[in-house]
């Protein structure tokens, strides 16, 4: 019988160690899903910000070729063509 105890006692043991090591895993499981969420937003957070900002170096570009710069003067053409085509459209859609 002692020996059918020290096996019982044993397994006892293991079962006991597993639970606390699985208990362990899924709060590191749980600590890293969380860190993924934050660096998820973080990336979503930076991707905005650099839209942003290449909406605003566009914007300046265009300004600094309407101010006579040489760089940018067929890429303000353009815009300008594109903007003047958009307001016959609704100025034609008005008329109708």
């Amino acid at each position: 019988m002692s020996s059918t105890l020290k096996i019982v006692d044993s397994l006892e043991n293991r079962v006991s160690k597993m639970l606390h090591r699985l208990e362990v895993l899924e709060q590191k499981n749980q600590k890293l899903n969380q860190e993924l969420a934050d660096s998820k937003g973080q990336t979503e957070r930076l991707h905005e910000e650099i839209s942003q900002w290449e909406e605003k170096f566009n914007s300046l570009k265009i300004a600094n070729s309407m101010l006579g710069s040489d760089n940018n003067k067929k890429e303000a053409k353009l815009k300008i063509n594109t903007l003047i085509r958009q307001i016959d459209h609704c100025i034609a859609q008005l008329a109708e």
